[in-house]
């Protein structure tokens, strides 16, 4: 994965008035840190830096920020978006080295029509992004899984999920990531079949004792 060059001017007025000053200019105020460099705080381009996210790698995406014409190449993280209107209203910046791995959310899609489905189950994935590490520019985009053969009650695990050769995960391979729950409608026939069942063995047991009550009056008759 390429790097992704974004320009970053450093802030030399700090505090909310002049953020809110620098979000109606069209910036984003930022922070860069990490690797024992200077903590920076930045601002840059809003359109340019959601055109980055909104890109297949999204938050993922190895960008060099140029300060002030000082290159670093850092990864987005801790996002901060306005509740209501479509803005981001702050992120940190978190400088990398190319050749040591870090830790990036990928999204799992799976993919597939399962067996279970087929047979009126339902599909419940329970996760949706997988914590990986990876150098940068190994980190994937995404992570497909093809659940055709999943039947009904069975689950899948992340010990199933194939990672792309430089990527790990310490999440436990007997995770359950997706499901293929059993119709409700067949749990339902089943609990009728059940009352059914015990209906009739009560009835049973009803007329058991009610002849032999006949037959024990009988017995006093005679």
């Amino acid at each position: 994965m390429a790097a992704t060059t974004l320009k970053a001017n450093v802030r030399t007025k700090i505090g909310s008035s002049h953020a809110r000053r620098d979000r109606r200019a069209g910036l984003v105020p930022a922070v860069v840190y990490g690797h024992g460099d200077d903590t920076l705080s930045v601002s840059v381009n809003a359109h340019e830096f959601s055109r980055i996210l909104a890109s297949e790698s999204g938050a993922n995406t190895l960008i060099e920020l140029d300060i002030d014409g000082k290159k670093d190449t850092a990864l987005a993280r801790q996002i901060r978006r306005h509740p209501v209107r479509p803005i981001i209203i702050h992120v940190d910046f978190i400088r990398v080295n190319v050749n040591e791995a870090v830790e990036a959310e990928v999204p799992l899609h799976l993919v597939g029509e399962a067996e279970g489905v087929k047979d009126g189950g339902r599909l419940e994935q329970i996760s949706f992004n997988i914590t990986v590490k990876a150098k940068p520019a190994d980190i994937p985009v995404s992570l497909t899984h093809d659940v055709s053969a999943l039947t009904l009650s069975a689950s899948l695990h992340m010990s199933e999920i194939e990672l792309p050769p430089g990527v790990t995960t310490d999440i436990d391979p007997e995770t359950v990531l997706a499901v293929i729950s059993v119709p409700r409608g067949k749990t339902e026939e089943e609990e009728a079949a059940e009352a059914a069942e015990a209906a009739e063995a009560a009835a049973t047991a009803e007329g058991a004792a009610t002849a032999a009550a006949g037959d024990a009056a009988a017995d006093a008759k005679e």
